[in-house]
């Protein structure tokens, strides 16, 4: 009998052993479940990892045309700025209106979505690059001009000139010469050789469509006004310079040009040329020994000299002569004899100011 009691005792013991043990193993299951769930639960009431405050250092962030507002979520985290995707876009969907324009933008790293959100709809924090290309510069002169306000090297400009194809030209255009409009542009920053110089002709394209040039007519009006703009000086000498080269040859006088014939030999600062020069006939730029006009532009003209050569101005003017080259005084003559007296005034006047002309 006492047996028995003390085997049902051990067999009692071990039953509420085996319970606690299941007991704490429960527990600690519930435990680790917890302590799993419970952060995933909380940041499901937290919303989505977002940095605080206004960042700190500088970065271009490159908003590009056609992306939505998870494309720039996905850069934004990608360059540090956010935290997350989901904080941008939250935002965005929370506020339909919000519009995000194409262009870079100058922000901090590791902002708030709202601070970035905030900075890229704010005009001030917009990255631009601004150029302005002066009215006849020549290739040369206008990627000197570009690398120095864009910082994209002359070599890029170059190389990519080299490849016609991928710019908007007639079919007779023989280079970039004259097609690069001089005016003042504005290029987000990221922007490339390429994009700059398509802006560029598709702004010379423009001054054309205005003028009413048909395209077939755009490389000759270009290469004519190209010489006005080289050759004139005074506004008011536009249209008569123009008409000059246009009475030459209407009668099949050779333009004899000095601004042509040093575009050809690359001298370019000069006011005058050599008679070795102006009978060189292997230079195809040479109006003195070539008839018509070169085989292309000279420079970048702009709208007065382009308007100029569609209009010229109404006179028999066969010469000119600038005889003061500081003021661009010019003497516009009919007949030979009249224009060698406006000659000897402009000798006259190197002879006074020795250094010009050379």
């Amino acid at each position: 009998m006492a047996g028995r009691r003390a085997r049902e005792r051990k067999a009692r013991t071990r039953r509420r052993i085996i319970g606690w043990s299941i007991a704490l193993v429960v527990v600690a299951a519930i435990a680790i479940g917890a302590a799993w769930a419970l952060p995933r639960v909380l940041d499901r009431f937290s919303g989505p990892e977002d940095y605080a405050g206004p960042g700190s250092g500088e970065v271009i962030v490159q908003v590009q045309s056609g992306q939505n507002g998870s494309d720039v979520a996905a850069t934004l985290v990608e360059q540090d700025v956010i935290a997350s995707a989901e904080a941008f876009t939250d935002i965005l969907v929370a506020d339909p209106s919000i519009q995000l324009h194409p262009g870079a933008y100058r922000l901090a790293q590791q902002m708030s979505a709202q601070g970035a959100l905030d900075a890229i709809l704010d005009p001030a924090n917009r990255a631009e690059l601004r150029v302005t290309v002066p009215e006849g510069y020549v290739l040369r002169q206008v990627f000197e001009r570009l690398e120095r306000d864009l910082g994209i090297p002359q070599a890029d400009f170059t190389q990519a000139a080299g490849d016609l194809t991928q710019f908007d030209l007639p079919a007779d255009a023989l280079s970039l010469e004259g097609w690069l409009f001089p005016a003042t542009y504005t290029f987000d920053d990221g922007v490339t050789a390429v994009q700059v110089l398509q802006a560029m002709i598709a702004r010379q394209q423009q001054a054309l469509d205005a003028a009413g040039v048909a395209v077939e007519d755009r490389q000759r009006v270009l290469t004519f006004a190209s010489l006005v703009q080289r050759e004139a000086r005074l506004p008011d000498d536009f249209g008569r310079v123009a008409r000059v080269f246009q009475n030459r040859l209407d009668i099949g006088m050779r333009l004899q040009s000095d601004a042509t014939v040093a575009y050809g030999t690359g001298n370019l600062h000069v006011v005058t040329t050599t008679r070795e020069e102006r009978e060189d006939t292997t230079n195809p730029y040479n109006t003195y020994a070539n008839d018509g006009l070169p085989v292309g532009p000279i420079g970048a003209p702009g709208d007065t000299a382009i308007q100029a050569a569609l209009e010229p101005t109404p006179g028999d003017w066969l010469y000119f002569v600038t005889v003061n080259p500081e003021t661009g005084e010019t003497v516009f003559s009919a007949t030979y004899e009249a224009h060698n007296v406006a000659v000897a005034q402009f000798q006259q006047w190197l002879r006074d100011n020795p250094g010009w002309g050379g």
